[in-house]
C-alpha cells in the first residue's frame, strides 16, 4: 500500500487528475444541454447520474484495459484505410455530436425568429431518452479519456483515484455550469458550437487525422471570454443609461 504513495505516483495523480477535468469540460457542457430540454424537476438528478455513468463507465473501461487497448487493432479496411473499433466509436460518436448540436443551432436559429403559424410544439424530452443519449456520449469520451491515461500513469489505482476525483470536481461545478449556460443564449449557442467541433474532431481523429485538443479548447476559451467581456460592457452600458 506504501508504494502507491511515491512522489511519481503523487504527480501523475495531480496531472492526470487535471488532465481528466479539462477532458471533463466537453461532458459536462454535452449533459448541460441535454439536460436543459428536461423539465426543472429531473435536471439536477439527471445531470448527477449522467456524471456518475461517466465515472462508472471509465473505471470499467480501465479495469478492462487490456481489452480496450486491442480496440487499436484494425477490423475493417474502406478504400485502403483501415479502422479500428476505436475509430469505429469515435466516428459514430462524432457524427451523433455533429447532428445534436446541428439541430440544437438549428432549432435555436428557428426559435428565435418565430415559429411557424400551425407548427407542431415540440415536445420535451423524457429522463430516459436523456439519459441513453448521455450514457451513449459517455461511452464516447470515457474511451478517449482512458486511452490517455494510460500513457500517463503506470498503476491502475491511480488511474481510477484520478478519474473518481475528477468526477467529484464536475459534480460540483456542473450545476452553475448548466445554469449559466440556460440564461445566457449567446454562452449556450457557444456550447452548442464546442460540441459541434468535438464532433468534427472525433470523426477526424476516426480517420487517423489527429487534432490537438488544445487547439479547440483554446478557440472555445477565447471566444468565451470575449464574450464574457462582452456581457461585462453591455451591463456598464445599461447601468450608465
Amino acid at each position: 500500500m506504501a508504494e502507491l504513495f511515491t512522489v511519481e505516483n503523487l504527480i501523475a495523480l495531480l496531472t492526470l487528475t487535471s488532465l481528466e477535468v479539462v477532458l471533463g469540460i466537453d461532458n459536462i457542457v454535452f449533459i448541460a444541454i441535454i439536460t436543459g430540454r428536461l423539465p426543472q424537476e429531473h435536471q439536477r438528478s439527471t445531470r448527477q447520474l449522467g456524471l456518475v455513468l461517466a465515472m462508472g463507465m471509465r473505471i470499467l473501461l480501465l479495469l478492462a484495459i487490456k481489452w480496450v487497448m486491442q480496440l487499436t487493432t484494425p477490423l475493417v479496411t474502406l478504400l485502403g484505410q483501415g479502422f479500428s473499433g476505436r475509430d469505429l466509436i469515435l466516428g459514430i460518436g462524432g457524427a451523433f455530436l455533429i447532428a445534436k448540436a446541428t439541430l440544437e443551432i438549428h432549432e435555436r436559429t428557428e426559435h428565435a425568429h418565430g415559429a411557424h403559424p400551425g407548427a407542431p410544439k415540440k415536445k420535451a424530452m423524457s429522463k430516459g431518452s436523456a439519459i441513453a443519449q448521455i450514457l451513449a456520449l459517455d461511452l464516447v469520451f470515457s474511451l478517449d479519456s482512458v486511452i490517455t491515461a494510460v500513457g500517463m500513469a503506470k498503476r491502475i489505482e491511480v488511474m481510477i483515484a484520478a478519474v473518481v476525483i475528477a468526477v467529484v470536481v464536475m459534480l460540483i461545478f456542473a450545476g452553475r455550469v448548466s445554469s449559466y449556460i440556460e440564461h445566457h443564449p449567446a454562452i449556450k449557442m457557444l456550447a452548442l458550437s464546442f460540441l459541434l467541433l468535438i464532433g468534427v474532431m472525433l470523426v477526424a481523429e476516426s480517420f487517423g487525422q489527429h487534432v490537438e485538443h488544445g487547439y479547440i479548447y483554446f478557440a472555445m476559451a477565447f471566444s468565451l471570454g470575449v464574450e464574457l467581456l462582452n456581457q461585462r460592457a453591455s451591463r456598464r452600458h445599461g447601468a450608465h443609461a
